[in-house]
């Protein structure tokens, strides 16, 4: 099977026969070849096939009411006890509401709300927990704005709590692989989902991951799954893809995915990419402590963008949003 990672480019003039990417104000003009069979090559993009052409070019559909063809900041809120940069700090419906009320102030246009900590060890949440959690902060959110809010769950009890409280998207970190239930009920709902990668739970997925080529076996599950979502009626342009940067990955992984980021355009959906205070980010920036890991995880992020990520899942929002504002500026 072959490929094809387009070779994006901003803020140039764009030479003859360039195409835009996902409909936006990036472009490319060649691709890189991969294959697991032969050495990765660059060809123009005359010879990328019609259909994975067509994919890498289309305009985005939006997703909970947002352009796809512009960067979105997907603010995080943890009701958690035990995520791993913030947990406690927003638990209850009063400091919910009150951190996605300042994250949409700061320049978040969905805020993604989760209730089981999904950190390297964490340990499974029962469902009526996860639903006390996220359901009255969701359906406060809702009473008091219009921000479009998103359920990090894989389970569809706690997916269909939160889509009666006035969640608008589903983002399984699972891929969809969890529950069973929980495509359908989206595909039912008519809710855009979000299918992100990872290997193993999140209390075994960091023992020791392994992978024959990490950029292409991703995005095989991704495509697999991509095609069993649209199967349940799930529309492809109202699915999210994540390649899951540090759930069961290595460094090495991490760096080879993000390098490679572009490819996942060729699946003909949005993508979203969520590196924000990951140990990667520690690790390689030399930051042990979470919450002042910002500076790395934004450098990550605009990296991101540049490749024509739509959607940024961050904790640091304003200071991920004044970047971002500067680097559309320079571009």
């Amino acid at each position: 099977m072959m490929y094809y990672r387009p070779l994006v480019r901003h803020g140039e003039t764009r030479p003859e026969g360039a195409l835009p990417l996902a409909g936006g104000a990036l472009w490319f003009s060649e691709a890189e070849l991969l294959s697991r069979e032969a050495p990765p090559r660059i060809v123009p993009v005359g010879l990328v096939p019609e259909e994975i052409r067509h994919r890498l070019t289309f305009r985005r559909a939006a997703i909970a009411g947002l352009d796809m063809t512009k960067p979105q900041i997907m603010g995080i809120l943890n009701l958690t006890p035990d995520s791993f940069s913030d947990g406690g700090r927003h638990a209850g419906v009063e400091a919910g509401l009150a951190a996605a009320q300042r994250m949409v102030e700061e320049g978040a246009s969905i805020i993604d709300i989760g209730g089981e900590s999904t950190r390297p060890g964490a340990a499974f949440v029962p469902e009526d927990e996860e639903i006390a959690r996220t359901a009255p902060v969701i359906a406060a959110i809702r009473a008091a704005s219009s921000v479009p809010v998103s359920i990090d769950t894989r389970k569809a009890t706690v997916a269909l709590e939160a889509l009666d409280a006035g969640a608008q998207l589903v983002n399984d970190v699972s891929g969809f692989t969890f529950d069973a239930a929980l495509a359908p009920l989206a595909a039912q709902a008519g809710a855009p989902v979000c299918v992100m990668h990872s290997q193993g739970d999140p209390e075994t997925m960091q023992d020791d991951p392994k992978y024959a080529h990490v950029l292409l076996d991703v995005y095989d599950f991704l495509s697999d799954q991509v095609d069993r979502l649209e199967a349940t009626g799930i529309l492809r342009d109202q699915i999210v893809v994540d390649p899951g940067i540090g759930f069961g990955k290595t460094q090495a992984h991490n760096i080879a995915l993000l390098k490679g980021l572009s490819l996942f355009h060729g699946l003909g959906c949005p993508i979203l990419l969520g590196v924000s205070r990951k140990k990667f980010i520690g690790t390689i920036g030399q930051e042990p402590q979470a919450d002042k890991r910002a500076p790395g995880s934004i450098a990550v992020a605009l990296a991101g963008v540049a490749k024509g990520v739509q959607m940024l899942r961050v904790h640091d929002v304003a200071e991920t949003a004044q970047a971002l504002r500067l680097w559309q500026a320079i571009r």
